[in-house]
């Protein structure tokens, strides 16, 4: 039985490969998403015909997913309905319990002497309409580059609703966002998305990168706009309220309440998919739509959020889409960050190029917290992208660490070890990828000698020994590991997992 499934199998992908034109299961510019798996079966029944648990009932949300799959312009009238006790539950535990208070001044452990009661009075205020929302209280985080970010902290309610918003409207969206779009969606991560963009640039025959940042994104959505985007898919009046509710409840700041004419805060749980739902109408079904009708040579799309890089093979295609680009913004209020957004020569031919016009080496780019080089092999001279950390985030981060050591002072040294023990192991997580060892031995060594500094002004009598300091080192302060290897060496894995899990 396994035989023959794998032969029918392989015969479909070699009908879709020699279609004319063929119709690829995955593009090497979104490594991560295979196409042929969500038609699968398309005549399976919802149930199994024998008490097996290989099949299971289909639940409510994939009723709907299923349904928005089988009609890419069906209009969903009643979705309210699905805000049950349980899902607000569900949303509720999910929330960080150490997480900031809104303006309501309600934490997690306050709210949880008492779970099943709120959660029934909110599930009979929302439903009954009498559900109001609340402003989010403003404020600000440094940016590596010594500006500020504002964020914005929903009331607790607030939280629980927009988190089981999320997930039911995920039924409908995730069966229309596209292959490249990577950020804040279920069972997708960063590195998916920087192993993309590897894979994109080595298979693929790019010349020339758009690195391209929205100025002010979350804080310039222009709200009448983004009601018309959802109401593309969502035909439920009670839900399209409130969301409306939420884009209109204005921020708390410094004790006065300031209304929200555009925008909609950052840190709210809602604002990340209102953010992939405007921009999957804005920019990825128009940018998708430009190379299939305008391109001339071939061109790749990662997006993360409102960051996204763009690879393409002519010079006079990164320029016409760059053009196009600001005029497509323009429509829908929003414009391109001017420093933020270059178009620079990068890829397996820009070293040779620039030697031969004694023009340096070839210029970098940020994405997603690393800083893409264009480099050789050591071994066989082939092309090959380096990543490294940002060196201004890395340094900023040294910075924060010794303030916070400063604090910690007079604690003892094996509760700052294990401090910054788990702070390295944090840094490691996300930013040990093959390259990248050295710079993260460099932040290893400074992170060390604001250490010792630290622990030498615990007292004037004495300075740490050098010897002692090495035995605490290597006590507390892990060295760094390979944790994300090469995007080759789990690409044909990678490729069959990049959905949702929610599609």
């Amino acid at each position: 039985m396994h035989g023959a499934g794998k032969s029918e199998q392989a015969i479909v992908a070699k009908k879709l490969l020699n279609a004319d034109p063929p119709l690829l299961l995955w593009e090497p510019g979104e490594a991560a998403e295979p196409r042929a798996c969500a038609k699968r079966n398309p005549q399976q029944q919802n149930t199994s015909r024998t008490q097996s648990r290989t099949h299971e009932v289909p639940t409510e949300l994939e009723r709907v997913r299923k349904r928005a799959r089988q009609d890419r312009k069906a209009k969903f009238t009643a979705l309210l309905h699905h805000l049950t006790v349980k899902r607000l539950r569900t949303a509720f535990m999910r929330l960080k319990p150490k997480a900031a208070a809104g303006v309501d001044g309600v934490r997690w452990q306050d709210y949880a002497r008492n779970l099943e009661g709120n959660l029934q009075a909110l599930h009979a205020r929302l439903h009954s309409g009498s559900y109001r929302a609340r402003p989010s209280r403003r404020v600000y985080i440094p940016k590596a580059d010594g500006k500020e970010r504002p964020l914005g902290i929903a009331s607790l309610e607030d939280k629980i609703l927009q988190g089981a918003t999320v997930e039911l409207l995920n039924a409908v969206y995730e069966t229309d966002f596209l292959g490249f779009s990577y950020g804040f969606r279920p069972g997708r991560s960063p590195h998916q998305a920087l192993d993309a963009l590897v894979v994109g640039l080595r298979r693929r025959k790019v010349n020339w990168v758009l690195d391209a940042d929205i100025r002010g994104f979350f804080d310039t959505i222009d709200h009448g706009w983004m009601q018309q985007f959802v109401q593309h898919r969502i035909g439920d009046q009670r839900l399209l309220r409130l969301i409306g509710k939420w884009l209109q409840a204005g921020v708390m700041e410094a004790n006065q309440w300031q209304p929200s004419q555009e925008g909609t805060p950052q840190g709210a749980v809602i604002s990340p998919l209102l953010a992939n739902v405007c921009l999957h109408y804005v920019l990825d079904l128009w940018a998708n739509q430009w190379r299939q009708r305008h391109a001339q040579g071939e061109v790749i799309i990662v997006r993360y959020a409102d960051d996204f890089i763009l690879g393409f093979q002519h010079r006079r295609d990164a320029e016409r889409f760059h053009h196009d680009l600001r005029e497509r913004l323009a429509k829908f209020s929003l414009q391109l960050h001017g420093e933020k957004t270059r178009l620079i020569e990068f890829g397996r031919y820009a070293i040779e190029h620039k030697e031969r016009r004694n023009e340096g080496k070839p210029q970098t780019f940020d994405f997603l917290g690393f800083t893409h080089i264009c480099t050789q092999a050591r071994r066989n001279g082939k092309f090959q992208i380096l990543r490294q950390s940002v060196a201004k985030r890395q340094r900023a981060k040294v910075k924060a660490i010794a303030q916070e050591l400063r604090y910690r002072r007079e604690q003892p040294i094996a509760e700052q070890g294990a401090w910054l023990q788990s702070v390295l192991r944090g840094i490691y997580g996300y930013q040990a990828v093959p390259g990248n060892l050295r710079a993260l031995g460099s932040l290893r060594l400074e992170v060390t000698k604001r250490w010792y500094r630290s622990l030498c002004r615990r007292s004037h009598k004495k300075r740490l020994d050098w010897r002692k300091m090495n035995l605490h080192v290597r006590r507390w302060l892990p060295p760094p590991k390979i944790q994300h290897p090469w995007p080759e060496e789990r690409f044909f894995a990678a490729r069959t997992q990049g959905k949702s899990p929610v599609r």
